[in-house]
């Protein structure tokens, strides 16, 4: 029943930076991987990052070194760090909770926001 709410979002030149946040309107301290994922036109919705509950984080590849997410649980919000940002970072980026599947895999389920809109331009 938490209702997740990503802002940031805009239009930034490559090589520029942005801020993303997801405002709980729930407690999320007892969900333990909260994640960002991003979802391009015509692709799949993708996990870029997440963070567990005792602070640990993990990136794709594609993000790694220019990323870098964290969380406030006192305050129910998520955020996503973005640096050194490229065109192919353009899509929706969404946040959620994270679950680990058989095999180690990750997913998520449930209801998604609006997401925010980043777009880097040329």
């Amino acid at each position: 029943q938490v209702r997740l709410v990503e802002s940031g979002g805009g239009l930034v030149q490559a090589g520029g930076s942005l801020r993303l946040s997801c405002a709980a309107s729930g407690s999320i301290f007892s969900i333990n991987r909260m994640g960002w994922y991003r979802q391009a036109p015509g692709k799949q919705r993708e996990l870029v990052a997440h963070i567990t509950s005792g602070g640990s984080t993990n990136y794709a590849d594609s993000v790694k070194g220019r990323f870098t997410i964290s969380r406030d649980n006192a305050k129910n919000t998520v955020y996503l760090q973005m640096n050194r940002l490229k065109p192919e970072d353009t899509a929706v980026y969404y946040c959620n909770e994270v679950r680990r599947g058989p095999g180690g895999s990750y997913y998520s389920f449930g209801s998604w926001g609006q997401g925010t809109q980043v777009t880097v331009s040329s």
